[in-house]
């Protein structure tokens, strides 16, 4: 499947990644945002809006306390999803950037990672950082690793993405909200 143009801004230039994670495109564009009574008129632009940057980053800061404060106990777990933190270097300011993410698939020693943002037209931050850098540091309940993240290749997506849908359907709508492909990648132990 061909990739399709990220929407990019105006001033914003297209520039490729090195990397195992080269060959998509790095761009932002503002994320709309809810409006109050928008679901009660059925604004189709803003019902199904990603959150604000805020609630996101707000949502991220609550999921690593919880961790926190149970020592461990409890956050490892999202519905039937394994939870990770996931540890990059960021491409801008080369700071280290945790985030909390769900795998929906293992494969062996490998763990599958979705760069969904919720549907959204732009990557997430971690998953650009990972195009600039691809050694993260990855937390599995209190067991940390370093591995290498790689982009699943189109025949693996292939398989690998409707095993993930069928299972977990929010996926699927995230999908279908977006005009991008929604990335999948794999950490993959180091050797």
């Amino acid at each position: 499947m061909p990739q399709l143009p990220l929407p990019l801004r105006r001033d914003a230039k297209p520039s490729r990644a090195k990397g195992p994670l080269n060959g998509v495109l790095r761009g932002r564009k503002k994320t709309a945002r809810k409006k109050l009574g928008d679901a009660a008129i059925g604004n189709a632009d803003t019902v199904n809006a990603m959150p604000s940057r805020f609630t996101l980053k707000s949502m991220n800061a609550l999921h690593k306390s919880l961790l926190a404060v149970s020592f461990g106990k409890f956050g490892w777990d999202a519905g039937k999803m394994p939870v990770l933190k996931l540890t990059t270097t960021g491409r801008k300011t080369g700071q280290k950037r945790t985030i909390m993410l769900t795998s929906p698939m293992q494969l062996g020693e490998s763990w599958v990672i979705v760069a969904s943002k919720g549907g959204d037209d732009d990557h997430p931050a971690w998953f650009l950082n990972l195009q600039a850098d691809p050694t993260v540091e990855v937390d599995i309940r209190g067991k940390k690793s370093v591995r290498t993240a790689r982009l699943a290749t189109p025949e693996e997506r292939s398989t690998m993405w409707p095993q993930i849908t069928s299972v977990y359907t929010g996926y699927a709508g995230y999908q279908e909200r977006t005009r991008r492909e929604i990335p999948l990648v794999l950490l993959e132990p180091q050797a």
